[in-house]
């Protein structure tokens, strides 16, 4: 490898890709075109960054398979910065591995917290924790340490673990500073910024209030029975009865929980639950098949009894029953919470996020365009939406429930 080409890919690792371009923007072989590509992408222009590195890919020889698997992990990357979730997540297994062969340790580790962001993002922790365990990222530069970190950090902020994910974000400053990249420290202090905003409210009672990431925390480790409509579930400490294949059943436990420790009507639970507004002797019969089934799932936390007027939630063991809502509610919140990122969307990329069809995402986009909340740019295939950020609001934690392993 020539000087220019060294020179330019340091400039590239401490986060100088204009000094980058200075050394190579007027050449057109397989390194040059790569580590152009590369410093279009941190200039912000990826469009260009990705014509850039597919001719670097096919320019490379077949002989030079790191280099290759290099240029493809830089494409997974641009891919998750432009919320392209329809980019080939296999590519970038293969080129990990075959920088692992190879032993090309930071660019491997690089693959691999890009695989992980892209898990924590539609919302696959289980997956996401696998990758990261038993991975030690000490021996790797501040810069990657740091990159592990976060991804570490996001992983236990959507389970709701303030302590290792405050501790995460702590390494992973540290390791920024390290490395001198502003970008970067940018974006750890960015992320720690989620530990002090809202993460979800409390109903209980008549009343609600925000809670904080520990608060939320400190709640479900009370004993208290959590109707959690962040992850469609009910809780009692760690015993956990998961509703969120059945709509109409947490439906059912929202109403009855908010409700606690009163009744709710039978008339108020069919319009929560079947959203009919007039009650019939069909509606009836179905609320009292469904409260069965609630029944029988509650079991081992609570029972639904029936009152005069309707029926009322009694916990087993718990003392206090508790909703545990979102930051915000309103019609295609979901779609919204991902926008709220300031990065620009694909109609399908959300659908895959939200796991719903693409059809139903591009109603609630339009219907939202009309409402003057979110805004589209190009066409067909290149249309993209974006929102400006919601301040105030930690979108990794409005990622819409439920998240597997719940």
């Amino acid at each position: 490898m020539d000087s220019l080409i060294t020179a330019a890919a340091h400039a590239l690792a401490a986060g100088d890709p204009l000094g980058a371009l200075k050394r190579v923007a007027l050449r057109d072989d397989a390194p040059a075109l790569a580590l152009r590509g590369i410093a279009m992408a941190q200039l912000g222009d990826l469009n260009r960054a990705k014509v850039l590195l597919k001719r670097a890919a096919h320019a490379f020889s077949p002989r030079e398979a790191v280099a290759r698997a290099r240029c493809i992990v830089a494409e997974a990357e641009i891919a998750l910065v432009s919320r392209d979730l329809t980019w080939p997540a296999k590519a970038l297994d293969a080129a990990r591995a075959t920088l692992e062969k190879h032993g090309d340790r930071v660019n491997a580790a690089h693959a691999r917290n890009l695989d992980v962001r892209r898990l924590l993002l539609i919302g696959h922790l289980d997956e996401a924790e696998r990758r990261l365990d038993g991975f030690d990222p000490s021996p790797l530069p501040p810069a990657s340490r740091a990159a592990h970190q976060l991804a570490g950090a996001g992983s236990a902020i959507g389970r709701w673990r303030p302590g290792p994910a405050r501790a995460a974000l702590a390494r992973a400053g540290g390791g920024a500073r390290a490395a001198g990249i502003p970008a970067l420290i940018a974006e750890v202090e960015s992320a720690s910024l989620v530990l002090d905003t809202p993460a979800a409210r409390l109903v209980a009672r008549g009343g609600e209030r925000p809670l904080l990431l520990n608060e939320v925390e400190a709640l479900l480790a009370s004993g208290a029975l959590v109707v959690d409509a962040c992850r469609n579930v009910v809780r009692v400490a760690d015993t956990v009865v998961s509703l969120a294949t059945r709509p109409v059943l947490f439906a059912l436990a929202r109403a009855l929980a908010e409700a606690w420790p009163g009744d709710v009507a039978r008339a108020t639970l069919i319009a929560r639950a079947f959203r009919g507004k007039d009650a019939d002797e069909s509606h009836r019969a179905r609320l009292r098949v469904e409260v069965g089934r609630l029944r029988a799932e509650l079991r081992s936390l609570a029972d639904v009894s029936a009152t005069k007027r309707g029926f009322a939630l009694a916990p087993r063991r718990a003392g206090e029953v508790v909703v545990l809502a979102p930051p915000v509610e309103e019609e295609h919140a979901a779609v919204l919470a991902f926008l709220a990122d300031g990065e620009s969307w694909s109609s399908s990329a959300l659908a895959i996020a939200l796991g719903a069809s693409s059809r139903t995402v591009q109603r609630a986009l339009e219907q939202l365009a009309q409402a003057g909340k979110v805004q589209s740019f190009g066409r067909g295939r290149a249309r993209r939406w974006m929102t400006p950020p919601l301040t105030g609001f930690p979108t990794i934690l409005l990622l819409p429930g439920p998240l597997p392993g719940y």
